[in-house]
């Protein structure tokens, strides 16, 4: 499995190898030791699903602790525009994001640590975006960062995405305090 890094300490895309022949084709969507070499061990407890049309929104998101999730985030069918954005308060990278495009044919997955807010944007239409997570849903422990925050400088690639209320209405990150 290959990987690539990103400048922010913790982001890791995995590209695996995809097996093909004239029955179709296989791979790994989770091998544990392909964590050892980042000295990361990872225990996904939670697996999540959801399908969105193209342009739809979700996020940024993220859960406060001791209920903060780690994530493995990829697409089934589909593409997607996926943003992570920074928010331990300890980091050199703090407040800044990276964007990697999920592409169900390129079979790519990126690992989000926890103290990540998350988001991304379906770039086609019936975008099955897939999330295994490390800690359980909570929901009083939910949180999250406006999505087109002027300081974030994201560029979610759409005009007029489809966002729902909720993220509509989310503090900017000048105006949160860090739990991570």
């Amino acid at each position: 499995m290959q990987h690539k890094t990103y400048h922010i300490e913790g982001l890791i895309e995995f590209i695996p190898r995809v097996f093909r022949d004239e029955r179709g084709w296989f791979m790994e969507t989770y091998n544990a030791s392909m964590f050892a070499p980042f000295g990361i061990n990872p225990v996904f407890v939670q697996d999540n699903e959801s399908v969105s049309r193209k342009g739809v929104l979700r996020g940024l998101h993220f859960q406060r602790p001791p209920y903060a999730q780690g994530k493995l985030v990829r697409v089934a069918s589909g593409r997607a525009l996926d943003v992570a954005l920074d928010l331990r308060k300890n980091s050199p990278t703090y407040g800044q994001h990276a964007t990697c495009i999920l592409d169900a044919e390129q079979h790519n997955m990126l690992y989000i640590p926890e103290g990540f807010a998350h988001g991304f944007v379906a770039l086609e239409d019936n975008t099955s975006f897939l999330y295994k997570c490390t800690n359980l849903y909570h929901q009083p422990s939910e949180g999250g960062i406006l999505w087109n925050d002027p300081a974030l400088g994201i560029d979610w690639g759409i005009a007029q995405p489809l966002v729902s209320p909720k993220d509509e209405v989310l503090p900017l990150l000048q105006d949160f305090v860090s739990p991570f």
